[in-house]
């Protein structure tokens, strides 16, 4: 006996999904302005106080980039073209309301931004891997038109998504390993923060999955931004960096290195037509 309709796989984006992007987006947007606008103010505007202005202004970068993520998701047409960064936000997400608990006495519990925090950090990870869970039962699978990354720019991408979020899970288990290494002064919470940032680079295995050229491109427009946004952060609080350590350098010109090699991959296929639907028939790439 017949147990309901069959699954159409024909990555559509589920309403649930677009309404919590719709949710999300306007949160990221405001923490962005706060940090990056004003990243000198934390103590009267923010969850807690940070400092230097270095970190902030990195926080806001990754929240410029899930802010644009996140807008796009909301009128989003293929499941498809999205779908690395849940995972992604999910770790991210989680990482950062566990180094709330870990440090909740550096926070300003009577600040209403704390509140708003609290509240994000708490449900935000349940919420978004619901959503990536519920959604991708309709992804649809590739087909021989659909465009593809080759394989050298694959691999390097997902060398870097990896080697992030090695980097990252090293700053976050042992901040204070990292912490007189570091580019700019940290505390184990800072640490920490700047830890879940750079775990965000799981996206990168998706890189390595999906070779579709739909799979990678929002990523890429994301990552594009995170490391824009932090080299010009680098450039305005160039007097809080430590250049006699060696990281420094490491971290400067890999993040120019990063966001040129992104470029590249980005003007090689930004010019080609629209990838096919699902089902649908277009001429092969020359």
């Amino acid at each position: 006996m017949p147990t309901g309709s069959p699954v159409v796989m024909d990555d559509r984006v589920l309403r649930g999904t677009r309404a919590l992007s719709l949710f999300i987006a306007p949160f990221l947007v405001l923490a962005f302005v706060l940090l990056y606008v004003f990243p000198g103010n934390t103590e009267r505007v923010f969850a807690w106080t940070i400092t230097p202005t270095m970190t902030p202004m990195t926080l806001a970068a990754a929240y410029l980039g899930g802010a644009y993520y996140f807008v796009r998701a909301v009128r989003e047409s293929r499941w498809t073209r999205i779908k690395a960064g849940l995972p992604a936000v999910t770790v991210f997400a989680t990482l950062l309301g566990i180094a709330t608990v870990l440090h909740w006495d550096r926070f300003n519990h009577a600040h209403p931004a704390f509140w708003l925090w609290t509240f994000l950090y708490a449900t935000a990870p349940f919420l978004v891997a619901w959503a990536w869970l519920a959604n991708r039962r309709y992804a649809a699978p590739a087909t021989a038109n659909d465009e593809r990354v080759g394989a050298v720019a694959r691999g390097l991408a997902a060398l870097a998504g990896f080697a992030a979020f090695g980097w990252g899970v090293v700053m976050f288990v042992a901040p204070t390993s990292i912490i007189p290494l570091w580019p700019w002064a940290l505390t184990p919470l800072t640490c920490r923060v700047l830890g879940a940032i750079f775990c965000l680079g799981i996206a990168g295995v998706w890189i390595a999955a999906d070779p579709r050229w739909v799979a990678v491109e929002r990523m890429l427009q994301v990552g594009m931004i995170m490391l824009a946004f932090i080299i010009l952060a680098a450039l305005r609080a160039r007097d809080e960096l430590y250049f006699d350590r060696p990281l420094t350098w490491v971290f400067l010109v890999g993040s120019t290195v990063l966001l040129i090699g992104a470029a590249v991959l980005w003007s090689t296929h930004a010019q080609h037509p629209k990838e096919s639907r699902p089902g649908s028939v277009s001429p092969k790439r020359v």
